[in-house]
């Protein structure tokens, strides 16, 4: 029992009330194999089997089902304390810091453990990680690296992954191999301090030539003109990804490998504060690998997710 997790709890509840582990894992936002592991480990744990499974069909067993009533009321206690501490905690806000990208549903995912306040000064991954170290915010969803977790004395979790594609001047959305684009490298380190570490590595791991820049055209109107300059499609930024595209260009899926960028949840390693912790479960409860560990990905070298 000291194995057992509140998380692999709730997914033995969902897949007892969908009694299909697609469906439940669609709605814990969790990969199929992956729900059918914490399940798995979850009947080791207990001692008994839950559920009787074929490739047709899924069933309670009589020890799953006398299971099932007392397990929905541990996670109702769970989350009452969980609420209960946060309302102990005081009214003083949990305050994340961001780049250009949250997760859908933020308020309400957090609405029942804290008060959250997003901060309104975005800022870059490194400038916003820096940040939650020296207090001045509680989380920040950014990117970063292993090091830089150790080195700040931050805690992550995985919350979102992004695959880049690439730009290209004409009609063409083929798609187009990593090696066959370029990355830009700006001067300005300030700003694209992330960026400029993220696209070194894609050049020394991937092979894909970089290109220095010194007009800070990373994304917007300028990056616009280096494509069209370009005889080579030009892999996007995570800041341009939601941005429309000009007429005259395209975005092309990129391949051979795919290229992800991760977004890290990231908190103070001596954080104590219930409100501040709860609000990581919230946001961070059935986050799935978002394609990053397909054979086929890719992740730099320190990133801390990549196996």
């Amino acid at each position: 029992m000291a194995g057992v997790e509140l998380r692999q709890l709730r997914y033995f509840v969902a897949v007892a009330e969908e009694l299909n582990f697609g469906r439940a894992a669609e709605r814990l936002l969790i990969a199929g194999p992956s729900l059918s592991q914490q399940i798995k480990s979850l009947e080791r744990d207990l001692g008994v089997r839950l559920f009787d499974r074929d490739r047709r069909s899924v069933a309670l067993t009589p020890a799953g089902a006398a299971l099932l009533p007392h397990t929905r009321a541990l996670l109702e206690r769970a989350d009452d304390l969980r609420n209960r501490a946060a309302r102990i905690a005081g009214s003083e806000p949990v305050r994340l810091g961001y780049v250009n990208w949250l997760p859908p549903e933020l308020t309400a995912r957090v609405a029942s453990v804290a008060r959250l306040h997003i901060d309104a000064w975005v800022a870059p991954s490194h400038a916003q990680a820096a940040r939650v170290a020296d207090g001045g915010l509680d989380l920040a969803v950014c990117w970063i690296r292993t090091d830089d977790l150790e080195k700040l004395g931050l805690s992550a979790r995985l919350i979102g992954a992004e695959r880049l594609y690439a730009v290209s001047a004409g009609q063409d959305t083929g798609e187009v191999r990593a090696q066959d684009t370029d990355v830009l490298l700006d001067d300005d380190t300030t700003t694209w301090l992330s960026w400029n570490d993220y696209a070194r590595r894609l050049a020394e791991e991937a092979g894909v030539p970089a290109v220095r820049i010194t007009d800070g055209g990373i994304t917007g109107p300028v990056f616009f003109d280096h494509v069209r300059r370009s005889r080579r499609p030009i892999l996007n930024s995570p800041k341009g990804q939601t941005t429309s595209l000009p007429p005259d260009l395209a975005a092309r899926p990129v391949a051979g490998p795919k290229v992800y960028w991760t977004w890290s949840l990231v908190w103070r390693r001596d954080e104590l504060r219930p409100a501040v912790l709860s609000t990581v479960d919230a946001l961070t409860e059935g986050a799935r690998d978002f394609g990053i560990h397909a054979p086929d990905a890719w992740l730099p070298d320190g990133d801390p997710y990549k196996r």
